[in-house]
């Protein structure tokens, strides 16, 4: 299982103050340097948190995969087809949220996602769905095309028991082989952090997590270096075990 590290809470913390400080570049390139395998991003069409020179400048700066997260809509895909980064990953978005709250209904929007996966694979750009980890959202995904799929693990990070968080890391598990099954790459993330990543390391089928905001935070106490190597540690090791 691979790391790969959000850094769109290092552009809020700019945002709130102004000015170029800290520098969402300059996270990414120590993230790689301390084992992350990729960078990931969310153009939002509000541009709260990471802004369209930071994707380009990080499409010219990381040596790694870009995984650039967005909505759906065409201004966004315009940008996004010209910046070219590795991976396209579709998430729904919602201007009142805080942060993603689920996954794309990708039955329901079935025919407008082909049409835009079929762009992009035209660009030589891979396309993951953010989705809920249930078979039909799979399944769906894998009829349109998308080369993979994120499993929104929101529900797993979030349960208040530890009977509801055996039960949700059963399903993601599952899931995750469902997805193998049918040939499709298998990405997770939502809501993981250092004390709830070791048992979805455990997971054979997935390929790589996604996290962001508790790596964020843990290095504002041990520095960004340490919390990404610590993270790359507990991804890895327990599946090595």
């Amino acid at each position: 299982m691979q790391l790969s590290v959000n850094i769109d809470h290092v552009a809020t913390i700019r945002n709130a103050r102004g000015g170029t400080v800290p520098d969402p570049v300059e996270t990414a390139l120590i993230a790689e340097r301390a084992g992350a395998k990729g960078i990931v991003c969310h153009l939002r069409e509000d541009r709260r948190h990471i802004r369209d020179d930071d994707v380009w400048r990080l499409r010219q700066s990381i040596e790694t995969k870009l995984d650039l997260e967005m909505a759906a809509t065409e201004p966004i895909i315009k940008i996004a087809l010209q910046i070219k980064p590795d991976l396209i990953t579709l998430v729904p978005e919602k201007r009142q949220e805080l942060t993603t709250e689920g996954g794309l209904d990708v039955i329901r929007l079935k025919l407008s996602l082909q049409k835009i996966i079929d762009r992009f694979h035209q660009r030589d750009i891979l396309v993951s769905l953010f989705i809920d980890p249930l078979p039909e959202q799979i399944m769906t995904a894998k009829e349109i095309g998308s080369d993979m799929i994120e499993l929104h693990t929101g529900e797993y990070a979030n349960a208040r028991t530890v009977k509801l968080r055996k039960r949700f890391l059963r399903v993601i598990q599952k899931m995750a082989e469902f997805g193998k099954e049918i040939s499709l790459g298998v990405n997770a993330g939502h809501g993981l952090d250092y004390s709830n990543i070791p048992p979805v390391s455990k997971i054979k089928d997935i390929d790589e997590v996604s996290i962001g905001h508790a790596i964020i935070v843990r290095s504002l106490y041990v520095g960004l270096d340490r919390a990404v190597r610590d993270m790359v540690k507990l991804v890895r090791a327990v599946r090595k075990g």
